[in-house]
């Protein structure tokens, strides 16, 4: 199963506030130990919402909204990708991470679809044109 895990965003975050060599550290370790396990599948901190936009979509109509973003309780400062047999290994592993920033966070846990999960209605065709698209990204990557 994978999952993405996601480091909430804090007002510290979102002002550009950078993490001391401490954290980085331990980041750094908590992720090799990710690596070694063949739990973690990708990883990255992102930027202050500031250097973000978002495109808000209605039907045909599409509206490119600048950031910086005011809800910063709904943002995203960074994210891993995790590959475990159970949500409960996945909440075992993020349980051990260091704590992502110097006051109260959160670190949400969402399954990642597979294409099983769609049942029928993702055709032989579709699947095929799925594995095309991994494979591609897969070369380029």
């Amino acid at each position: 199963m994978r999952f993405m895990v996601i480091v909430k965003a804090t007002a510290e975050s979102e002002a550009g506030v950078m993490p001391k060599e401490e954290l980085l550290a331990a980041m750094g370790a908590y992720n090799e130990e990710l690596a070694k396990a063949g739990v973690m599948l990708a990883g990255e901190g992102l930027q202050p919402s500031s250097k973000g936009a978002r495109v808000r979509f209605d039907g045909a109509s599409r509206t490119v909204i600048d950031g910086p973003f005011a809800e910063t309780k709904e943002l995203i400062a960074g994210y891993w990708i995790f590959q475990t047999a159970s949500l409960q290994e996945c909440i075992d592993w993020v349980r051990r991470c260091p704590s992502p920033f110097d006051g109260p966070s959160e670190i949400e846990i969402r399954q990642i679809f597979e294409a099983e999960d769609f049942g029928a209605e993702f055709t032989p065709e579709l699947r095929e044109q799925e594995d095309r698209i991994r494979e591609q990204i897969a070369r380029k990557s």
